[in-house]
């Protein structure tokens, strides 16, 4: 029997608002829900937002996500997409601050069904920090990924380096970065 230990994940577990509003789109719902730290949305800005990965592939694994909803990157008006390169270039400096050392990045979107993404109704794109040799024997002897950091944790160390840059405020305790 396989087992990770990851006790950070009982917070997500015993969180008590488990409902989504709206189309349903976990997307769609988290930026509205009034506590940001709980359901990790670590920056906004007009048209898009940051979101810790609950589900993270590396250490400091975030979405950039626009608002509106969509799976077609067509949709998207010439506002939203600079909005979200902008916002994305922002997001690679928080990173770099954050995670420290930091020495590349994959970043990227999953468009359409065959690309592979578990959510393809909303736009979102994967940005996550990387190391030389931040991979070990545990994925290829025993098909496990050892997150080191807990969720909570990377979401203060990648708000703490937005609310540091410039044109940035933070409206109310628990709130996101507000990108201006």
């Amino acid at each position: 029997m396989e087992q990770l230990f990851a006790p950070w994940r009982i917070e997500w577990i015993k969180r008590e608002d488990k409902r989504d509003t709206g189309d349903g789109c976990v997307f769609c719902d988290l930026p509205t829900r009034e506590n940001a730290r709980e359901n990790l949305v670590v920056a906004a800005s007009e048209h898009t937002f940051v979101l810790c990965n609950n589900y993270p592939y590396n250490p400091g694994h975030v979405m950039v996500i626009p608002r509106t909803h969509t799976g077609d990157y067509g949709d998207l008006t010439d506002a939203e997409l600079l909005d979200h390169a902008k916002l994305k270039q922002r997001t690679f400096d928080a990173l770099e601050t954050a995670m420290g050392g930091v020495q590349g990045f994959n970043a990227g979107l999953n468009l359409g069904p065959a690309a592979g993404g578990s959510i393809g109704d909303h736009l979102h794109t994967h940005v996550v920090p990387r190391w030389n040799g931040d991979t070990n024997f545990m994925p290829l002897v025993s098909d496990t990924k050892v997150i080191v950091e807990a969720l909570s944790e990377t979401y203060d160390h990648l708000h703490d380096a937005f609310a540091a840059q410039d044109g940035t405020r933070v409206e109310r305790e628990n709130g996101p970065v507000v990108i201006e």
